[in-house]
């Protein structure tokens, strides 16, 4: 074999950081030792992989080509390391998840994937939608819980389970003892909503077409929770799953909006990139999140 697993480790670190010196860091190797291991990695077989401007480094298309051969290599590889190791079958994982599924699904997922390997490490990054959707792009995680449709040729999505937005107010909201809400009481409210980039509110906006323009957004917040608190003081009405909403509603700090002329229902997703190796530990992963 002309190459070395080495040599794809400084090549994968190289594309991620764009810059040797970082991905020399990142690997705990020289500066000189990452540099000479991406030039006799290019000159064994003749080929140029990055364009150098200064100290930056940027992916052709031939390592474009190559970037998800490579992680899916490099996976095996240390996935077989993993189970000479320590005999186990599953291996660590690094998990994106949107905020709802984050915040209320993902931690009983990751205990229950947690208890069947003792020892086996899980991280857990919680971001919206196109933050979680970029990563799993770039290989910077396994797979990606996340509730918004992405369209885009290298994601694979996999429907998981169905959810619905609820609209909710305080229950001291003049709007809170009302059966049903009509399109023009939308449009008169004050509301509190999720950033945009969110897969809540990318359903938010798909659920009141025509009304958009027309709705006075008062705040755009990062976290549910913030958002809740801050209808509960009475600040606006707001628009969350039904996940997220549960015990509030159960408890009486919230009350939920009947607005039956819009569908607010939608799905969760798992997002894997197509060249992306599927090891025991995403199938087991999987398996646990359709359990749940």
């Amino acid at each position: 074999m002309r190459y070395t697993l080495r040599q794809l480790e400084v090549f994968l670190a190289c594309a991620h950081h764009e810059n040797v010196s970082r991905a020399a860091e990142s690997l705990n190797m020289s500066q000189s030792a990452a540099s000479a291991a991406l030039k006799e990695f290019e000159q064994q077989f003749e080929l140029r992989l990055f364009e150098r401007t200064g100290k930056r480094l940027r992916i052709n298309e031939l390592g474009r080509q190559l970037w998800p051969r490579a992680e899916e290599l490099l996976e095996r590889a240390q996935e077989l390391e993993q189970t000479l190791a320590t005999h186990r079958e599953l291996g660590s994982l690094k998990i994106g998840a949107t905020l709802t599924i984050g915040n209320y699904l993902a931690a009983s997922v990751m205990a229950r994937y947690m208890e069947e390997q003792p020892g086996t490490q899980v991280q857990l990054e919680v971001a919206n939608t196109a933050a979680i959707a970029e990563r799993v792009l770039n290989f910077e995680l396994d797979l990606g819980l996340i509730e918004g449709e992405i369209n885009h040729p290298d994601l694979e999505m996999i429907p998981w389970r169905r959810d619905e937005l609820v609209v909710f107010c305080a229950p001291s909201h003049p709007l809170a003892e009302r059966k049903r809400l009509a399109d023009q009481d939308l449009i008169n409210a004050t509301w509190i909503s999720r950033e945009s980039g969110s897969g809540t509110r990318q359903t938010f906006d798909r659920a009141m077409s025509g009304l958009l323009p027309h709705l006075h957004i008062l705040l755009e917040l990062q976290h549910t929770e913030a958002i809740k608190r801050a209808v509960e003081t009475g600040l606006g009405i707001s628009c969350l799953s039904r996940v997220s909403l549960a015990d509030a509603l159960k408890r009486g700090s919230l009350v939920e909006l009947q607005v039956p002329q819009r569908d607010l229902r939608r799905e969760f997703y798992f997002a894997l990139h197509r060249q992306k190796y599927r090891s025991a530990g995403i199938k087991r992963w999987l398996e646990l999140c359709r359990q749940a």
